[in-house]
């Protein structure tokens, strides 16, 4: 969770169509991010298959710019101007926790083998 409202801090600092109001707001959003992307995103993507299917796959960043556009209806402190920044946002977040992630697992490697 950390290492996700991290990388909401730092896109909100460098997009300017995305903004959070303070640290503790960025935390919200990641949690807000999981739990929607745990419970709303499958029905979405059951319901929208056929669209999927035939967009091979381009449709889930549509999905995923759905998720964060409702996370900012339901978060104050967290502001998307518009669809397209929700769409540039997810996947930079996707790719900031890539990068965050994979830094982890490899520190932790380090110190098994240590």
């Amino acid at each position: 969770m950390l290492l996700s409202a991290l990388a909401v801090v730092l896109l909100a600092k460098i997009l300017p169509g995305v903004s959070v109001d303070t640290y503790v707001t960025a935390l919200v959003v990641a949690v807000v991010l999981s739990i929607l992307n745990l419970l709303v995103k499958p029905i979405l993507i059951l319901l929208t298959l056929p669209v999927t299917i035939i967009t091979l796959g381009l449709f889930l960043l549509v999905i995923n710019a759905l998720i964060i556009l409702l996370a900012d209806s339901l978060i104050s402190g967290f502001d998307v101007s518009n669809f397209w920044w929700a769409l540039l946002f997810s996947l930079l977040l996707s790719l900031l926790q890539s990068i965050f992630y994979s830094i982890l697992k490899e520190d932790r490697k380090k110190k098994r083998t240590v």
